[in-house]
């Protein structure tokens, strides 16, 4: 297939332009005339086209690994005879992202939700083996998004030798052919040390790089430390994958927000308490109840709960996720509180969970039935999904002690507080 024309039509979709070009395949801003949205095509190339086999393969892998932080694949079809990707369209890539000012907690915001993607990615077996800027796509809220699968290996037993990836990210044993979790580690840590330092490093890599003197002026040595471990030359100095890197950057991230906390209020009395101390805190004392707040926002560091689906003050996806939960259990997907009773996740559709009991505990949290009349389980309010049969909750949950409601989902709202609503991440308007 030619390059494609804004304003031409293929099958439902009608091009708006251009994103990228690659060797394979190029993709394509374009407008779903049915669905009544904004998508990206991949669409491949006719020079390079050799069978729908890579593109196939892109396909099943990024439709097994469903999360929050890796890019979904909304279609996949023959137009025209040639095979079509929709996927979820995003403002612009990290690479673009990098060229602009950005500040160290954003910088640290976004390194935790690269390193859940690919943590995900090792979870289901999974190597990307092409981490690059490029491939983070992101999204408004600054939520962070892995895309481009069609160079991943699913297990070390079945790889194959495969030089694929981009020589600036790529690991010296990938570069042989030998591409394993540690490859991927080595290229995610290149890509947070130009991140946090704004050089990439080249070949030789010798001690210490360049960009170390701006790294050591924005973070703690103990991260300097981490991501000198992620790329190591040697793969056995490295972390065994991202889910054990993803270990390390929360404990260092953890122990940071411990000592910020103990600051804050071990000065309290010398340097007073600041207006956003002073919403929060009004807002425990009048929501607390009704909201089960015990969690602070990984972003902001402002009172959330599990159940919100975006931190009412900074808009940031999931806040809650990694704190200790009220409930028994975790759902493996979004890693929210579950009840061992449940059979599906009530917050994010996750899927069925292993049945631990056939007991049904009561719960006082327990307020509303299921809509749907052949299941009727009870319902703790602000969850998006019946727990028992998995039927959406269509009715909007109201918030007990505000009249106000989202204009964007209906649910309600703290509007004399929130800057976006924590439902649907609409922001807030005060007026």
């Amino acid at each position: 297939m030619t390059m494609l024309r804004a304003r031409q039509k293929i099958g439902k979709y009608r091009i708006l332009g251009r994103i990228a070009a690659g060797p394979l395949a190029d993709v394509y801003r374009a407008f779903d005339t049915i669905h009544r949205e904004r998508v990206a095509l991949k669409i491949p190339k006719a020079s390079a086209y050799a069978g729908d086999e890579e593109f196939l393969h892109e396909v099943q892998v990024a439709r097994k690994l469903q999360h929050p932080n890796i890019l979904s694949v909304i279609n996949a079809s023959y137009i025209d005879e040639h095979f079509v990707i929709a996927m979820e369209l995003g403002d612009e890539s990290l690479a673009d992202r990098i060229e602009r000012r950005i500040s160290t907690a954003r910088a640290m915001d976004l390194a935790g939700q690269a390193l859940a993607a690919l943590a995900h990615a090792h979870e289901h077996r999974v190597i990307h083996c092409d981490i690059k800027p490029e491939n983070f796509i992101l999204f408004p809220g600054d939520r962070l998004k892995l895309a481009d699968f069609g160079f991943a290996k699913i297990s070390l037993r079945t790889l194959k030798a495969s030089g694929s990836g981009t020589i600036d990210y790529i690991a010296p044993e990938q570069a042989m052919g030998r591409p394993k979790f540690q490859s991927d580690v080595f290229s995610l840590g290149l890509v947070l040390y130009r991140l946090f330092s704004g050089k990439l490093p080249e070949w030789p890599f010798e001690w210490p790089l360049p960009g170390h003197d701006r790294l050591k002026s924005r973070v703690r040595p103990e991260f300097t430390g981490f991501l000198r471990k992620a790329i190591q030359l040697d793969p056995k100095q490295r972390y065994r994958d991202a889910v054990q890197m993803q270990s390390a950057f929360e404990a260092l991230a953890g122990h940071a927000r411990r000592q910020k906390r103990a600051r804050a209020k071990n000065g309290a009395g010398s340097r007073g308490t600041s207006w956003r101390q002073l919403q929060w805190r009004e807002f425990q004392r009048k929501y607390r109840k009704v909201l089960q707040t015990s969690h602070h926002c990984r972003r902001c560091e402002g009172p959330v709960s599990e159940s919100m689906q975006a931190c009412p003050w900074c808009g940031f996806d999931n806040p809650a996720r990694g704190s200790e939960s009220l409930f028994a259990s975790t759902c493996p997907r979004c890693e929210r509180g579950v009840k061992n009773d449940w059979d599906y996740c009530a917050w994010c559709y996750g899927p069925g969970f292993v049945e631990e009991t056939t007991r049904r505990y009561p719960d006082k949290r327990y307020a509303e039935k299921c809509a749907n009349r052949k299941c009727r389980g009870p319902l703790i309010p602000f969850m998006r999904y019946c727990p028992w049969c998995r039927t959406k909750v269509k009715k909007p949950w109201k918030l007990t002690g505000s009249r106000h409601r989202c204009k964007a989902c209906d649910w309600g709202i703290a509007r004399e507080f929130w800057n976006f609503c924590a439902w649907c991440r609409e922001p807030v308007r005060h007026d």
